[in-house]
């Protein structure tokens, strides 16, 4: 450093970021790309079936991707603050910032942006990613923030959610953010499941399926809202302002969707009590069907009961072949002459 004539630690520009988190960019791609080719399979389906169709597959490709979208987002609580504050160690020039926190399911974000960006001759605008899942080492990438030399509003956010902290912010969140992504992961495979019974003539079950996707939501958001208010919040302060945080996109487009997969589960549960004819055709599925009548006394859903010949409402011809009619006849003949001798 002395020999480049800096006095104080050198910061390399900002590198260059993408508009927006890759992994929602994939999974938006991904959705969108599906809801396309839908579009263009569209024109095909003739009479009302189209709107059903439509209704249908909007439906199921919005809960979906939202089950994947929020299970990545980096928005689960969110906080910002416009304050003055050091910028650089050891310097006692301030700068005026605004400093965004936002905390997901497996790590924190933090972005440190100048206002205006351009002060002391330099571009502040900072996006800085720590995570702590799939085998990530927070304390490792800590370690390497302060190689890298970013600037002190960023550092003091990160050292927050350090393992050695005394907030205790790292196992809170970490915790919280294990449990909320394994319900969210179990709610996507009762989605996938719903879309696969509700293309079979099982529609009831995928209802109960849809309803299940919507109780793992609102888990993931119970196991996430209970370990983040175990402790008491941790005070975070630039300078005479203070940080704090609340809920944010993601917490909020989960409850909805996941109070929307319930209520459509329960009104299709009541809509195929009530009018199963229409329920089938909604899902463009023959009214006349034939179903399968189940026995409990013989095996429960694992044992289909069929009729027998007595309980049929129509009589049964069964064709004989000629040989069996002649020898019907002559044993009908012979008993007739047993009985006249």
């Amino acid at each position: 450093m002395a020999a480049l004539g800096h006095t104080f630690p050198f910061y390399t520009d900002p590198k260059p970021t993408f508009p927006m988190d890759t992994a929602l960019a994939v999974i938006i791609t991904i959705f969108l790309t599906a809801l396309v080719t839908f579009f263009i399979i569209l024109p095909g389906i003739r009479g009302k079936t189209r709107l059903f169709w439509l209704l249908r597959v909007v439906t199921s490709l919005f809960i979906g991707a939202v089950i994947l979208a929020v299970n990545f987002s980096s928005e689960w609580s969110v906080g910002q603050v416009s304050t003055n504050t050091t910028y650089k160690a050891f310097s006692p020039e301030w700068v005026s910032v605004d400093v965004g926190l936002q905390i997901g399911l497996g790590g924190v974000n933090i972005t440190l942006t100048g206002t205006p960006v351009q002060q002391l001759n330099e571009t502040i605008n900072y996006n800085e990613e720590f995570k702590w899942h799939l085998g990530e080492d927070y304390a490792e990438e800590y370690a390497k923030a302060l190689e890298k030399g970013l600037p002190d509003p960023v550092l003091y956010l990160a050292e927050k959610f350090t393992p050695r902290s005394p907030c205790g912010l790292y196992n809170q969140y970490r915790l919280a953010g294990h449990y909320a992504s394994a319900m969210l992961w179990v709610a996507f495979l009762c989605w996938l499941l719903t879309n696969v019974m509700l293309s079979m003539p099982v529609l009831v079950y995928g209802g109960h399926m849809l309803l299940a996707t919507g109780i793992f939501q609102l888990l993931a958001l119970f196991f996430f809202s209970m370990a983040t208010s175990l402790t008491t919040p941790c005070p975070v302060r630039f300078g005479t302002a203070v940080l704090r945080t609340h809920h944010g996109p993601a917490f909020w487009i989960t409850l909805t969707t996941g109070l929307l997969c319930m209520l459509l589960g329960l009104v299709m549960a009541v809509a195929h009590r009530m009018q199963p004819h229409r329920v089938k055709t909604f899902f463009n599925q023959s009214a006349e069907d034939p179903v399968l009548e189940w026995s409990p006394e013989e095996g429960g859903l694992l044992s289909p009961r069929y009729r027998s010949m007595a309980e049929s409402l129509e009589p049964q011809d069964i064709p004989l072949s000629v040989a069996s009619y002649d020898a019907c006849f002559k044993e009908e003949h012979s008993k007739e002459l047993d009985c006249a001798l």
